[in-house]
């Protein structure tokens, strides 16, 4: 009883892990690109292969998960889900103590972990599954029935069908998400999204951070973080002749009270000479947006026709947003983050529609043109 519900709850978490990726496994790639990035792995040559190495991975979350739960090949299905839990630990540890990607991307958009939750998520999960390990050893078998009825063909004949059917339903999935847009979207970006609303939430229950100074002390060598507020209140940190310096590069901003939570406060978006735009676009009775994070890889017969799509919308206000100055020829060019950018488009361009900040269409470039 004890095994098998540890045994349910454990292939659970993994086929909802492998889930939330699956509808969304662009999204995915883009986490996936942070840790080849120079400052995580430094491995910026496999930044091309990410989207492949989420496929990869969410394969094997979810059809491990699903045969774990039909009990299907135990032995290597435990064995499998240990090492791949090993090497979700190696990274989230990694992330975590360097600070280097934060967030994981575990659930994708679904649910936010800090690294140091995530690695406390792998930690467990691999406790779960080496337990799980032990208490099924007496069952395992060269053949691939371990169960009571193991002696029904047609058992484990059922059992491969309905892993059959769950491989051709999560396919669907995938490549709906990989050609298209996600068929579920767990991003603040959705449709329906009021960006303008979503700011003025923002504006008022703002997240406020505290600057945390490394202070020396040149004649003990003791050192010591100071918030901001304490450095200001003690004369001794700063007086003249004061002893504490100020270590340069080792101060820290630290979150001390969490706001509104919305990726729509990376919704900025400039002219190419700084001016902001944002408040033009969101207050708009209608706009329509063109974005692309890599402006370099797009054929240019795709952008000529893409202008002359949305150009064509009179009285729409009309922005190609990029991290290019010089992307778009016939419509206004306008810079945004590229990781931002990343945040709102799943395909490479992308056309959003607004209607008064709110969200009422968002396509890939091939579709929007159909």
């Amino acid at each position: 009883m004890i095994k098998g519900l540890l045994r349910f709850i454990i292939a659970v978490i993994f086929i909802l892990s492998g889930f939330v990726k699956a509808v969304d496994l662009v999204g995915f790639s883009f986490k996936m690109e942070e840790y080849f990035a120079p400052s995580v792995f430094n491995m910026p040559f496999l930044e091309k292969f990410a989207l492949l190495f989420s496929i990869i991975v969410v394969v094997l979350e979810l059809f491990l998960g699903f045969m774990l739960l039909l009990k299907l090949k135990l032995k290597f299905t435990l064995s499998a889900l240990i090492a791949l839990c090993i090497f979700f630990g190696f990274l989230t540890f990694y992330s975590a103590y360097f600070n280097v990607v934060t967030d994981c991307g575990c659930f994708g958009d679904a649910i936010k972990f800090t690294p140091w939750q995530s690695f406390i998520k792998d930690i467990v999960l691999l406790a779960g599954l080496i337990i799980l390990f032990i208490l099924y050893r007496k069952e395992f078998r060269k053949k691939d029935e371990y169960s009571s009825d193991h002696t029904k063909p047609s058992s484990g004949k059922f059992r491969y069908a309905l892993l059959g059917l769950f491989s051709v339903i999560m396919i669907y999935i995938m490549a709906q998400g990989i050609m298209h847009e996600p068929l579920i979207d767990f991003r603040d970006y959705k449709i329906g999204t009021n960006i303008k609303s979503e700011k003025e939430k923002i504006n008022k229950n703002p997240s406020e951070y505290k600057t945390f100074y490394s202070l020396k002390n040149q004649k003990t060598g003791e050192v010591l973080k100071v918030n901001q507020d304490d450095y200001i209140k003690e004369t001794k940190y700063w007086a003249e002749g004061s002893p504490w310096k100020i270590e340069e590069g080792k101060n820290e901003s630290v979150l001390t009270k969490e706001g509104y939570k919305s990726e729509i406060v990376k919704f900025k978006i400039e002219d190419p000479t700084g001016m902001d735009l944002t408040d033009e676009i969101i207050n708009a009775p209608k706009a329509i947006l063109v974005f692309s994070y890599h402006p370099k890889e797009i054929p240019a017969d795709l952008i000529q026709k893409l202008e002359a799509k949305v150009s064509a919308q009179k009285g729409a206000v009309i922005y190609g947003v990029s991290t290019d100055q010089n992307t778009f020829k016939t419509i206004k060019n306008a810079m945004m983050d590229g990781t931002a950018i990343k945040t709102i488009a799943r395909s490479n361009p992308f056309v959003v529609v607004l209607e008064k900040g709110k969200i009422v269409d968002k396509q890939p470039a091939k579709d929007y043109l159909k």
